[in-house]
């Protein structure tokens, strides 16, 4: 497992990283480091960077139970260039690889599991979550062949044509790779895009077009897969986390 916690957080508008932020009184990253625990992980490769210590003083507490290592990443080059730093962590492990991202604290177990059922059942080489949303501004997009059967592209937002900004199939930023593949197409990927950035998306339009199998699960809800990028966002992610609490 990688979990991507390496992110400044630049519009939370506060110097503190942004996976350290508190949602109900804990720090973000908890929330996916507990999710991930439940799923009983071989390993799990957790990517920092902005203030790195802080965030492993933060985690620490989770080392033993998730037989947790650390991969830096510096400087940020893009989600791509996050899980590149993770190979050598993973070196002796050879399965499934599942990323989730630590802004990200809402997905639940029994949709992780879903996840890594169609994977297996399909033989896919990566599987995506998705979700359908009204308004998808900010996503990148998932784009579907005519019959909307199978999954063509994948395309962030800033690079998305017109007709692609219509889409409303998203992208949450969760995968499951078979790890080889991922390792190896990450190798292949380029920052010829809008933000200069290595996209780990954009492994799967490797696989698209050498027509290695690829898997797409639609999340029931939205709400679980909605990520934590403002202050208003924040505090969206704690009210739904009370209700959960509360229901």
């Amino acid at each position: 497992m990688v979990i991507m916690a390496a992110g400044k957080g630049t519009r939370m508008k506060s110097d503190l990283a942004k996976v350290l932020h508190p949602l109900c009184g804990r720090p973000m990253i908890d929330y996916v480091l507990e999710t991930a625990r439940l799923l009983r992980p071989a390993k799990v490769a957790l990517i920092v960077g902005h203030q790195a210590d802080a965030v492993r003083r933060a985690t620490a507490c989770f080392s033993d139970d998730l037989s947790l290592s650390y991969a830096l990443q510096s400087p940020q080059l893009g989600t791509g260039h996050a899980v590149m730093q993770a190979e050598s962590s993973l070196r002796e492990f050879d399965g499934d690889v599942l990323v989730l991202s630590g802004d990200a604290p809402l997905v639940t177990v029994e949709t992780l599991n879903r996840l890594l059922e169609l994977h297996r059942r399909q033989a896919a080489v990566a599987t995506v979550l998705t979700a359908l949303v009204d308004n998808p501004t900010g996503y990148g997009r998932v784009i579907r062949s005519k019959d909307g059967t199978a999954i063509v592209k994948m395309v962030e937002q800033k690079d998305a044509s017109p007709d692609e900004l219509a889409v409303k199939e998203i992208n949450s930023g969760i995968y499951v790779f078979r790890k080889q593949a991922l390792f190896d197409a990450l190798k292949r990927i380029t920052n010829q895009n809008a933000q200069q950035e290595y996209y780990l998306p954009d492994v799967f339009n490797i696989f698209f077009a050498e027509a290695k199998p690829v898997a797409a699960l639609v999340a029931e809800s939205f709400d679980e897969i909605r990520g934590v990028n403002t202050p208003e966002q924040l505090a969206e992610a704690e009210a739904i986390l009370n209700r959960r609490m509360n229901s």
